[in-house]
């Protein structure tokens, strides 16, 4: 069984920039950085990269490879670009709102707060396009467990209604 999240990873276009939103704009620590050596060939051909992390709050960490041997990254034209994301908790929604702060000052475009009935949400972009969330939890008590009751019927209305819809089953 799964004991906690170690790290996530996801391509970047630049180290440096990355290491710099991260840290000074998210305020995340810098955590490592790993260079390949010349003519690594992790998979069988050769990959000039650099695998960096980032240490969050808890002990997880956010990991990007800067990849330029590589062609660029393309999005996925099927798949809304909000779709993808990962969210990251603060304490409070005075965290929630300095967090905004400190994105638009740094010319970040932000979205929300957003109200989902257990958390408060606001969203915007890291350099590197990947869509970001910053969170805060401010579910009643007793909602998440009635969340978790009413799951198993939400997913059973869900596959009923994807079936009606699109012909799609499960």
């Amino acid at each position: 069984m799964f004991q906690k999240l170690h790290h996530v990873a996801y391509r970047c276009c630049d180290a440096q920039e990355t290491v710099e939103f991260y840290t000074k704009v998210l305020g995340l620590k810098y955590a490592a950085g790993e260079a390949s050596p010349e003519g690594h060939k992790p998979y069988g051909e050769e990959v000039d990269l650099i695998h960096i992390f980032f240490e969050c709050g808890d002990g997880s960490y956010i990991a990007f490879f800067d990849l330029p041997s590589s062609p660029p990254a393309q999005p996925d034209p099927n798949t809304p670009n909000w779709v993808n994301h990962i969210a990251f908790e603060v304490p409070s929604m005075e965290a929630l709102l300095e967090g905004k702060r400190r994105l638009e000052d740094a010319g970040v475009d932000v979205l929300g707060p957003k109200d989902h009935r257990f958390c408060q949400s606001i969203y915007f972009f890291d350099p590197n396009g990947i869509r970001l969330e910053m969170t805060v939890r401010t579910e009643a008590p007793g909602e998440l467990d009635r969340m978790e009751r009413a799951a198993g019927e939400q997913l059973a209305a869900w596959n009923a209604r994807k079936q009606r819809k699109y012909g799609v089953t499960a």
